[in-house]
């Protein structure tokens, strides 16, 4: 028992001083650091012009415009959950159904018939696929750079522009390998498309 009364205050001590090290000095420093140093990223990297914030570098927006440039497909539900004033609130829903189904190739399949509708300068170019398929997110707010220059003709006619303007603001918003080795080279799509709208 005087082992027992000699070891519980300690305990409890120590725990008290892991609590303020761990829970509040290292939280509180961390978060001062990163608002230093990175504080845009810390934010949620928001787009915002001219006191406008137009979305997250970090997150998809869906645009389905002939004028701009298509994303992946979002996995997106906005009916089953409203907020308290009735307003749908948008969640990432993942699908259930299996690369090997029918029902997934017939998902697909009809999916590369509307973008290759959208798409006729393409001929029989194969479709893209991160342009028909959904990222285990369901939010990717980039895609390929062979995705994005499938679309510059459809993009360039309908805003009365060259290819080449297109190309240019996609080449702009390209982001490489880290290291010219790691991940991909992808296009960020809200970004691409402020710019199209003259925006950024």
């Amino acid at each position: 028992m005087k082992i027992f009364k000699g070891v519980l205050p300690k305990a409890i001590a120590f725990f008290i001083v892991l609590t303020v090290m761990c829970g509040g000095i290292y939280s509180l420093g961390m978060t001062g650091m990163a608002q230093v140093c990175f504080n845009k990223q810390a934010n949620g990297s928001i787009i915002e012009v001219n006191g406008t914030k137009y979305g997250s570098v970090l997150l998809a927006q869906q645009f389905t415009g002939n004028e701009y440039l298509w994303g992946r497909v979002m996995s997106v539900d906005t009916g089953t959950f409203t907020s308290k004033d009735g307003k749908a609130l948008m969640y990432a829903v993942p699908s259930n159904l299996s690369p090997a189904s029918k029902a997934y190739e017939a998902l697909i399949s009809e999916r590369v018939q509307k973008i290759k509708a959208a798409h006729p300068d393409q001929g029989d170019t194969p479709v893209p696929v991160d342009l028909v398929t959904i990222s285990g997110s369901g939010l990717d707010p980039h895609i390929s750079i062979a995705a994005a220059q499938y679309q510059i003709n459809r993009v360039a006619k309908a805003r009365g522009v060259s290819e080449e303007k297109v190309e240019e603001i996609i080449n702009k918003y390209t982001t490489h390998k880290f290291l010219g080795v790691l991940g991909e080279d992808v296009v960020n799509v809200l970004q691409v498309n402020l710019a199209l709208d003259g925006i950024l």
